[in-house]
């Protein structure tokens, strides 16, 4: 079967041999797969000697077998992978047998993929296949940044620095979606505009100065996933008592902070990364509750899979990346 696969440090488009099904699995047929940044990490990641490792997370696609001993799925059903393998339950932090899927398992840039039945839900009717392929990592990230964590409340303020990734196409809708007051950053003029059409109250250049730009402002909360280049920028605009949330560190993953300005503060700080299959449901249910619809800025053919990547490499998309099989 055709797929994209990590070999020897590199990004491969060619053929891997189809998985075999087991007891508690099903094999779905993919139709389409989102990109994630981690797709770009992945391959450095694996030592010089590996095996073949297909990459992605995120997918959807149709059910052509289904174990034995499952009764609750059919062949034909539409679904949609939950890449958080093994996190069922809502906790503070995931289980010790928690992975993301591909790394070390085989991932979702494939014509077809086995997963235990436990890793798939029900394809939204509204979503188009493209859309429904970007149901994933982005809005689980998101939906758990900013209701478990950051415990945001209809009529509070967030600040969602970066707001043309993915992730952040989603959190603005949701945080919209119940009433709360949401500003962003973007360094493009073409990007702001594009904020400014999901409906985001106020979007400010990446570049100025974030203090002046939102000094009539308070921000109840704070999701940054940037990293140590906007780490402290993010800190100083969040008012005395608030909370911020980091769930990424695209610049870097280092950065310092003035632990007496942050005591003195009584700020919050969280960390996070994906979440629980309870928390997957709940973001669906809340999605299709309020119609919310993925922001796709490409698509392309497996077979062009290098050209997404290098896109997502260059950071020039809006919302997500998505690969048809």
């Amino acid at each position: 079967m055709k797929a994209v696969y990590a070999e020897k440090n590199e990004i491969h488009v060619g053929e891997r041999p189809e998985p075999i099904l087991k007891d508690g699995e099903v094999l779905v047929r993919i139709q389409a797969a989102s990109v994630n940044r981690r797709d770009l990490y992945t391959p450095n990641r694996l030592a010089k000697d590996a095996a073949p490792l297909i990459l992605g997370s995120d997918a959807t696609g149709i059910i052509e077998q289904v174990s034995a001993d499952i009764e609750s799925w059919q062949v034909g059903d539409e679904v949609i992978i939950n890449p958080s393998l093994r996190w069922f339950d809502n906790t503070p932090a995931p289980p010790e047998d928690f992975e993301i899927l591909s790394l070390p398992d085989q991932g979702t840039f494939a014509e077809k993929i086995v997963i235990s039945a436990e890793q798939i839900e029900r394809k939204p009717d509204y979503l188009s296949t493209e859309e429904a392929a970007t149901i994933g990592i982005a809005p689980l990230t998101g939906y758990r940044a900013l209701f478990t964590k950051g415990q945001l409340q209809k009529g509070q303020t967030v600040f969602i620095p970066g707001g043309s990734s993915g992730v952040a196409t989603f959190m603005i809708q949701f945080a919209k979606n119940i009433g709360a007051r949401v500003i962003t950053s973007s360094r493009s003029e073409e990007k702001r505009e594009k904020v400014r059409q999901l409906g985001v109250d106020l979007v400010i250049d990446t570049a100025e100065d974030w203090n002046a730009a939102l000094q009539h402002e308070t921000v109840d909360l704070v999701i940054d996933s940037v990293g140590a280049a906007t780490f402290n920028r993010s800190l100083a605009v969040l008012k005395k008592g608030g909370t911020l949330v980091t769930f990424g560190a695209t610049t870097a993953d280092e950065t310092t902070i003035n632990l007496r300005d942050f005591f003195y503060g009584q700020y919050t700080l969280h960390g996070t990364t994906m979440g629980s299959r309870e928390e997957f449901r709940a973001c669906l249910s809340f999605m299709e509750a309020h119609h919310i619809r993925p922001i796709v800025e490409q698509t392309y053919a497996i077979e062009h899979a290098t050209q997404a990547f290098q896109q997502l490499q260059e950071s020039t998309q809006f919302g997500k990346i998505v690969l048809t099989m």
